[in-house]
């Protein structure tokens, strides 16, 4: 059964929250901004209404992890935090004398509740509303963009994994005293996982009971996140990395292993649609449905700026369709003229390079035909050869005994005659210059919010954190310009 949260009014002490809880404390804003009784309606389908136990409020428990994704904290540190900082209490519908729940709780609401439930795009709508409601979108113009996060497992071993976060502790627990080296429990030396795991567990064990020191805020974080290694994720350690990620390229030299967001921002910077894929997805391919979301959301738009990854033909030809302007600069590379297989090998523009459906990027291109006549020129990709002969799709794609492969694109940059005359236009370099703005959108979910790295394996999980992080931002941002 969904127990409803109880009035703040039956406790002899709420009268501290407007002492201690000030009106322009960012939590307490947040509580003014929206109304979170939807949750109810979004979830009511997940619990058992008229049997059972009570079960915790779920506006509470969404509310946990709303403010883990604005304070980058564990589950253990959150509800930690929660049971002393009485702006938490306050925000989460909390009596200051109640206790706090159970930590755990926090992972089994993720997995029972949430499983199912579109929550990326039902947060972000919220949000949108919440800014047309208080006038505060007015432009017309989405900027479209996407940025990588990387899995939390990520391409070591699991031991490999383990041994990190058991250095880092290790390592904040000499910088207090140097002394307990000599009592540390010895590392294990082999390469059984299992062993590993038992290592950490004594570990864990030595410094929360022995050491005197598990309380100490610089010890606490790596001795949680070693925790929930060890005790939420050891079956996903036994599968040796993200089932879900993939390896993607920010450049020619640069690679990733996880996930990209695609996002689509309004000139006032409030998010508007998000697509999360797995890493090798193209940028371009997201562009008509963060387009469709935006609208969907109740945004009207009449512009969308971006980078040379969504000026593809496709997109030209759906922006015209659909009286669009697109501003996005035209790259000879990016066009899909007349080459073959287009569904098959995708340009990736921060690389300059084409990757074939297996995600293997081309190591070297070369041009070919008469200088200065663009109809006549090709660009000629070669792929490593070697990966080809191992590759499980290379059925069709690879002549078994080549000794090159290679995949070509005919320049035609005269069918984008028009794109070409837009993007020489004053209103276009002016439009452009708003693109800036969604990579500060970027860095902020990043640097404040911790969306480098994935806090959990799949694509579901990768999903969720997006979805609060997103909520997060966006109700920051309306606070901010509805000041």
């Amino acid at each position: 059964m969904i127990q409803q949260q109880q009035t703040l009014m039956l406790s002899p002490y709420a009268e501290l929250y407007n002492i201690v809880v000030p009106k322009d404390n960012m939590l307490r804003q947040i509580n003014e901004l929206v109304d979170f009784s939807f949750i109810y309606e979004e979830l009511k389908a997940k619990y058992c209404l008229d049997n059972g136990r009570n079960a915790i409020d779920p506006i509470r428990m969404f509310k946990y992890l709303l403010l883990k994704a604005i304070f980058e904290l564990s589950d253990a540190d959150i509800v930690e935090r929660s049971r002393y900082d009485l702006s938490f209490k306050y925000f989460l519908g909390m009596a200051p004398e109640d206790s706090v729940i159970d930590s755990s709780s926090l992972t089994k609401f993720r997995k029972l509740r949430l499983q199912d439930v579109n929550l990326l795009d039902m947060l972000i709508d919220k949000t949108v509303a919440l800014a047309i409601e208080k006038h505060i979108l007015k432009s017309t113009s989405i900027i479209v963009d996407a940025t990588h996060t990387k899995a939390r497992y990520n391409q070591k071993s699991p031991r490999e994994i383990l041994q990190d976060r058991a250095r880092k502790l290790r390592k904040a627990v000499y910088a207090l005293d140097e002394l307990v080296k000599a009592k540390m429990p010895a590392k294990n030396t082999n390469d059984v996982l299992e062993d590993e795991i038992a290592y950490c567990q004594k570990l864990i064990t030595y410094i929360e009971t022995e050491s005197g020191i598990a309380q100490v805020p610089k010890i606490t974080e790596p001795l949680n996140l070693l925790k929930e290694t060890v005790e939420d994720d050891v079956e996903q350690l036994r599968l040796a990395a993200d089932p879900d990620a993939r390896v993607g390229h920010k450049s020619a030299d640069s690679a990733f292993f996880g996930y990209k967001t695609h996002l689509a921002m309004t000139e006032e910077r409030i998010i508007t649609a998000a697509v999360i894929t797995t890493g090798e997805k193209n940028d371009g391919k997201q562009l008509q449905t963060l387009i469709e979301k935006s609208q969907a959301a109740g945004m009207q738009v009449k512009t969308v700026i971006g980078d040379t990854a969504y000026s593809e033909k496709d997109n030209l030809t759906y922006a015209k369709t659909n009286e669009l302007e697109l501003v996005a600069k035209l790259n000879p590379l990016v066009t899909q003229g007349s080459r073959k297989k287009e569904d098959e090998f995708l340009f990736n523009k921060d690389a300059g390079m084409y990757v074939c459906k297996a995600g293997h990027m081309a190591i070297r291109k070369a041009r070919q035909g008469k200088k200065g006549v663009g109809c006549n020129q090709q660009d000629t990709y070669y792929f490593d050869v070697e990966k080809c002969k191992r590759c499980p799709l290379k059925e069709g794609c690879y002549k078994e005994g080549a000794k090159t492969k290679t995949y070509s694109v005919t320049i035609k940059s005269e069918e984008h005659a028009e794109q070409i005359t837009f993007q020489e236009t004053e209103d276009f370099k002016v439009k452009s210059k708003e693109r800036y703005k969604i990579e500060a959108k970027n860095s902020e979910l990043k640097h404040r919010h911790g969306y480098d790295v994935a806090t959990s394996s799949g694509l579901l999980g990768m999903q969720l954190q997006g979805a609060m992080a997103i909520f997060a931002v966006n109700l920051k941002r309306i606070l901010k310009i509805a000041d």
